[in-house]
């Protein structure tokens, strides 16, 4: 299994910004990473200069969420619903998509049960319950 680190991340989204700026051809995830980053204009200019973004790694963020983490839990989700894992999750996000009438407003949802199944796992020491993600993302797509 890959696991990139903060710098690996912080290249990637700023290689693919790039390669979206002149036109260069991508490979397929960074294709799909450059579809986030153009629903987060917000992010542009962060983006825009990789040797900054590699300098700031290390300062707090000032209570703001990280562009990087933001885009890399955009990329997570559109895996998982991808292949359906867990199971059951391609059919939740749907479902908050369509209640939504967003697939962007239905991620940042989305993000909020992955960020604390992530964090329930953390606190602990068992593996992340998938389930129960898969259940809270339905009970957000369910709601009146």
């Amino acid at each position: 299994m890959f696991t990139p680190s903060k710098a690996d991340v912080r290249r990637f989204f700023c290689a693919v910004y790039a390669k979206s700026q002149s036109g260069q051809a991508m490979e397929a995830i960074e294709t799909i990473a450059s579809l986030w980053i153009d629903e987060h204009p917000e992010y542009h200019a962060e983006l825009a200069n990789v040797q900054a973004a590699l300098a700031a790694m290390d300062q707090p963020e000032d209570g703001q969420t990280s562009c990087f983490l933001h885009l890399s839990m955009h990329l997570s989700i559109t895996e998982q619903c991808s292949i359906d894992q867990p199971r059951g999750i391609r059919q939740a996000v749907e479902l908050l998509t369509h209640r939504l009438d967003s697939l962007h407003d239905a991620h940042h949802v989305v993000m909020e049960s992955l960020g604390q199944m992530l964090w329930d796992s953390q606190q602990s020491g068992q593996p992340p319950d998938g389930q129960s993600y898969v259940a809270s993302v339905q009970r957000h797509a369910t709601r009146d």
